[in-house]
């Protein structure tokens, strides 16, 4: 399956009025939970957890593809606009290049991401460390306006170099990257880069009080305090290309000004994404405990997003479960400016409203691992 990478057009937001047929786009769907709630045939676990994808009676992955905008309550229509399109804009066959660390950067218009560290099909991982990538967000646009047929990729130079990047945000006119290390000499650690040339970058941590962490993978910014809240989880050992791991899977704390890291939070499986909610006052954490690297899937384990309430002080507490996925895992999770909730998942980009309420996908048809909010719509940037 070639490697992809998409753009997202919504128009002006519509309100939730009149009949809802009258005020759906050409390229939505509604989807009927109830068609799905019985089922003639329902197929035991070894079958049914062989997809990602689900159909029901009187679908088919083409005709989830073709409306790709689908439609579970009608606020949803507030995320999606009038003419919302979804564009393929980039393809890899051979070379999987597409995956995570999505960061906007403002000046150039840019958009930056990563390759998948440990793809077997790019040999990444122990060997040679995956690689930074950027596109233009106005190549984007003309493609999406059918004056160009894909978008250039990029590739940065980042010296020195992050090894095997994969979560990424912006801060301060800099992106941070959590490189999840290589092998047992090159440990796990965060990296700011210049996304400018040279790319020149600084490592900012690369151990907790002198052990390895695992293999970070994702980071977010605090809102209230500017501390950097990030993830540590088992992927790198998980896709054979870091050592046994010697640190609970966690939540970790880092603080510019002082060097100080803390744990806010552990009792995880394999937590994956982090993302704030717009005033700071919530955080999201993905937990992809099915998804097991090379050695398959435990399905009893977690596919969640839990939330926390972020206290004045940057502690975390009331975990709450705020979703379980069931189309494979919950990868890279954002929010909006109204607090709506977004995760990477095995079917595409699933939307929540900030009750926890599922209120629509962009479907792909296969696993959406991350994403970002670019140009006019762009997350709030932390200068």
């Amino acid at each position: 399956m070639p490697s992809t990478i998409s753009v997202l057009a919504a128009g002006v937001l519509v309100p939730v009025l009149g009949a809802v047929a009258a005020k759906l786009p050409s390229t939505a769907q509604i989807i009927d939970q109830k068609s799905f709630n019985v089922l003639k045939d329902v197929p035991p676990p070894a079958v049914a957890n062989d997809s990602l994808v689900f159909t029901w009676p009187g679908v088919t992955e083409e005709s989830l593809v073709e409306k790709p905008f689908h439609v579970y309550d009608e606020e949803f229509y507030d995320v999606i606009g009038k003419d919302p399109s979804l564009t393929l804009i980039a393809t890899s066959d051979t070379d999987p290049i597409f995956h995570e660390a999505v960061v906007w950067y403002p000046p150039t218009e840019e958009v930056f991401f990563v390759q998948n560290a440990g793809a077997p099909a790019a040999g990444t991982g122990l060997n040679k460390s995956s690689i930074i990538q950027k596109i233009s967000l106005k190549e984007a646009d003309e493609v999406r306006k059918g004056k160009k047929d894909e978008v250039k990729v990029t590739v940065v130079d980042s010296n020195p170099q992050v090894i095997n990047p994969n979560g990424g945000t912006y801060y301060k006119g800099n992106i941070i990257f959590a490189g999840e290390g290589q092998g047992d000499d090159v440990p796990s650690a965060l990296y700011l880069m210049n996304p400018l040339p040279p790319y020149n970058t600084t490592t900012l941590l690369n151990n907790y009080f002198g052990r390895q962490f695992n293999s970070l993978n994702d980071v977010g910014i605090n809102p209230r305090n500017g501390d950097l809240y990030f993830t540590d989880t088992l992927y790198g050992y998980l896709q054979d290309f870091r050592p046994v791991p010697g640190l609970r899977n966690q939540v970790y704390r880092y603080n510019f000004d002082t060097g100080a890291v803390t744990v806010v939070a552990d009792d995880f499986t394999l937590p994956n994404g982090i993302g704030f909610g717009p005033d700071g006052k919530k955080v999201y954490v993905t937990d992809t405990g099915i998804a097991l690297g090379f050695y398959g899937r435990n399905l009893s384990s977690p596919a969640s997003v839990y939330s926390f309430d972020v206290n004045q002080d940057g502690t975390l507490q009331n975990r709450k479960t705020f979703a379980y996925v069931a189309s494979f895992i919950p990868d890279g999770v954002h929010t909006d400016s109204k607090g709506r909730v977004y995760a990477g998942c095995g079917d595409g980009v699933h939307v929540w409203n900030p009750s926890g309420k599922l209120i629509g996908k962009i479907y792909t048809g296969t696993v959406a691992a991350n994403f970002q909010f670019a140009g006019a719509s762009g997350p709030k940037l932390y200068d």
